[in-house]
């Protein structure tokens, strides 16, 4: 089989031909037809932000494709049943991949398996933000700051499913497009100064979704309600806030990793996520797609500012 592999943090990621990987008695082995392709991925890579990996490091955590092995001890799933990953024991960015039971979900029909590789991580994350974390409620407004990416995107159409009023920001022409058309009721360009003023023009807001917490944390609090959430999903460094700014709304900031998420709330979020999908709201946008053996132009792809949906790796393209 063919493997993207990296030997230490910090390398230069290669195509491979290694050994065929085989399921022990409580793991699944799937033939992978794409996998999805996160930031996170490159930090595991790079060894940055408090992230390691064991070496050789196939990386990904998002996959989609088919069960061609299922351990001796395995129940509920098929040979041949359409899947996702969300986490993977092996690394997704491969022909084949290992994952446990717990990792394996099944893939509703309406969804591709190029969808499907965008699930595990993107809607994972921003249903545990706006529904565990904010706790979200019909007819709040959330603002999704930084919305053309995968997670923002998935977030949008989760909050207005849910019944949210939702205003998002995008840093391109093309970006603030895709967030009308996905159905965003307030747009702005967060490349602009005047922004704040926009959002603030909009109407308060509930919840934010912060994909970018070093640069907007401290202009963000103005623009909360009283009893405000800000759910913290990305940052790249330090930033100073007006604690009164908070003080004034009884509002908080809390952190959200989805690496944090016990056994029982993986549950109900890939539940809802295959709920979402079945009624036809859940339909992840694919912006690239790359071949496996350019797998390090997917990783440079998914860093580069101005996204307008999900990174992709079609493995058999």
């Amino acid at each position: 089989m063919q493997a993207i592999q990296a030997q230490h943090h910090g390398d230069t990621l290669s195509l491979n031909q290694i050994d065929d990987l085989q399921a022990n008695a409580e793991q699944i082995l799937i033939k992978v037809e794409a996998a999805g392709v996160n930031p996170v991925d490159t930090y595991i890579v790079a060894g940055t932000n408090n992230y390691t990996a064991t070496f050789p490091h196939t990386p990904g955590k998002d996959a989609a494709g088919t069960i061609v092995q299922l351990g001796a001890k395995v129940t509920g799933f098929e040979l041949g049943q359409r899947v996702y990953c969300a986490g993977t024991i092996s690394g997704a960015s491969a022909e084949l991949c290992l994952a446990s039971p717990q990792q394996v979900h099944a893939l509703p029909d309406g969804l591709s398996f190029e969808q499907g590789a965008c699930l595990g991580t993107p809607y994972a994350t921003a249903w545990r933000a706006l529904f565990i974390r904010a706790k979200v409620q019909a007819a709040e407004t959330a603002l999704i700051h930084g919305a053309s990416g995968g997670v923002g995107l998935a977030a949008i159409q989760l909050a207005k499913a849910a019944g949210c009023r939702v205003f998002a920001t995008a840093g391109s022409d093309a970006g603030l497009a895709l967030l009308k058309q996905q159905g965003a009721d307030v747009v702005a360009n967060h490349h602009q100064t005047e922004h704040y003023q926009a959002l603030q023009q909009a109407g308060a807001v509930d919840v934010i979704l912060e994909m970018l917490a070093n640069q907007n944390l401290g202009d963000d609090l103005p623009l909360l309600n009283k009893g405000g959430r800000v759910v913290i999903i990305g940052s790249r460094g330090s930033v100073e806030i007006n604690p009164r700014d908070l003080m004034a709304r009884d509002a908080c900031v809390m952190g959200m990793a989805l690496a944090n998420a016990d056994s029982k709330q993986l549950t109900q979020i890939h539940s809802a996520i295959y709920a979402g999908a079945t009624a036809g709201f859940v339909r992840p946008v694919i912006s690239q797609s790359f071949k496996l053996a350019d797998t390090t132009l997917a990783h440079q792809a998914v860093m580069q500012a101005g996204a307008t949906g999900n990174i992709v790796i079609q493995i058999n393209q």
